[in-house]
């Protein structure tokens, strides 16, 4: 095995994301989401358990935007419902401005909900179709009591205008509306109360590519006007990069890369990332000449109610190896701002021969636990970054 510099166990994990009074906006740390499977008949079982998350960790700052990207099936949704108390939590904590809200009661999270609101996938069904506009967005002003009934109608129209509506047609209803117009509805009731964390939810991924366009707009004015925090969810890679200054990757329930916007587009690390980027067509690459490399994954995505051992990714990786079948990689800090939680990370073609991690993980090459290795304590899957990271060019630490 190659000679690594590893990291003490009392090296501290500071994170680096901006914050209000030294801590961060929204901060999760390895939660999960296990969905019960029953059993047919009369006397229905537990039989199983789909883990829709399991162990994702990562924080967002005031006003910043945070991109969650992955397959469909991966769990990107379940992690913006849980942050939204919308399901309750396996385990692990979501803690806002400083506060562990995952046990909160619905007592407690009633004036929660005006700091944390969700813009839905589905502009139309999110939109109950018997309500007026009026009354959709005027509802969280009359339960939390914002302002004084007589001026509910006012504030609402207000908002209407803010996100590009016509004021008079507050006595509208859904169907009236086609489907950009819809999802403006949905951000206007999401600002009503002007909250801390917006959660969108594939907020333009039900809308034509023109109407994308400026609802994406929309949502970056109201960002740096209002200071609002974003959870960006979408498949689609290019919005994330223009919305989004950090991205992370999920696969199969699990976080696999989490790196600012320049690091994981330019310099992908996870072979699950660098799969998903070769399926972006590349304008400047093309402008140039040449195509990127087309990475074609092989097999489908395991079922989580089964997940395979170790790295989850290994049935369908083309460098995987003994090592991850039998041990699942930590979420590993290989920059400023970036981790990646694989066993062989490295940009496309300048992977590793050996697994980096093996040494800090206690365990040979092939992942036979190895009595003279001292492994790492606490490694990897903690919230925000350190002052100490991986270098995988001398394969040694390096002190920000």
């Amino acid at each position: 095995m190659d000679a690594v510099t590893t990291p003490t166990a009392t090296q501290e994990n500071r994170s680096t994301v901006p914050a209000e009074n030294g801590r961060p906006l929204l901060e999760v740390e390895d939660l999960q989401m296990y969905f019960p499977v029953k059993s047919s008949g009369v006397i229905r079982r537990t039989i199983g358990h789909v883990q829709a998350v399991d162990g994702v960790s990562f924080q967002l700052g005031a006003g910043q935007s945070l991109g969650l990207v992955g397959e469909s099936g991966c769990g990107k949704s379940t992690t913006g419902r849980l942050i939204t108390r919308l399901y309750e939590p396996t385990g692990g904590a979501v803690r806002f401005e400083g506060e562990d809200i995952t046990a909160y009661s619905a007592k407690r999270l009633q004036p929660l909900r005006r700091e944390i609101q969700m813009i839905f996938q589905d502009p139309y069904t999110s939109l109950n179709p018997r309500h007026t506009v009026g009354s959709i967005v005027g509802a969280p002003l009359a339960i939390h009591n914002v302002v004084p009934k007589n001026k509910i109608l006012a504030r609402v129209q207000e908002l209407l205008e803010i996100v590009g509506l016509n004021p008079e047609h507050y006595n509208r209803y859904p169907h009236e509306f086609s489907g950009g117009q819809r999802q403006r509805i949905g951000i206007a009731r999401a600002l009503t109360l002007q909250p801390k964390l917006l959660v969108a939810d594939e907020p333009v991924s039900a809308l034509d590519v023109s109407i994308q366009a400026q609802v994406i707009n929309l949502l970056q004015d109201l960002q740096k006007e209002f200071g609002i925090a974003f959870l960006f969810i979408a498949h689609d890679l290019a919005v994330v990069r223009h919305f989004c200054p950090e991205v992370a990757v999920m696969y199969l329930g699990k976080i696999v890369e989490i790196a600012d916007r320049e690091s994981l587009y330019d310099r992908p690390a996870h072979p699950y990332s660098q799969a998903l980027l070769s399926a972006v067509p590349d304008v400047r690459q093309a402008a140039i000449g040449g195509r990127r490399e087309r990475i074609r994954l092989t097999g489908d995505v395991p079922s989580p109610i089964n997940p395979p051992s170790g790295c989850r990714f290994r049935t369908r990786c083309p460098i995987a190896q003994e090592i991850c079948a039998k041990v699942e990689p930590p979420l590993l800090q290989i920059g400023p701002r970036h981790k990646v939680a694989c066993h062989f990370p490295g940009e496309l073609g300048k992977q590793p021969d050996k697994p980096i991690t093996a040494r800090m993980l206690g365990v040979d090459d092939n992942g036979t636990p190895d009595p003279g290795a001292e492994p790492v304590a606490d490694l990897g899957n903690r919230p925000g970054y350190g002052d100490t990271w991986f270098d995988l060019t001398n394969k040694t630490i390096v002190h920000g």
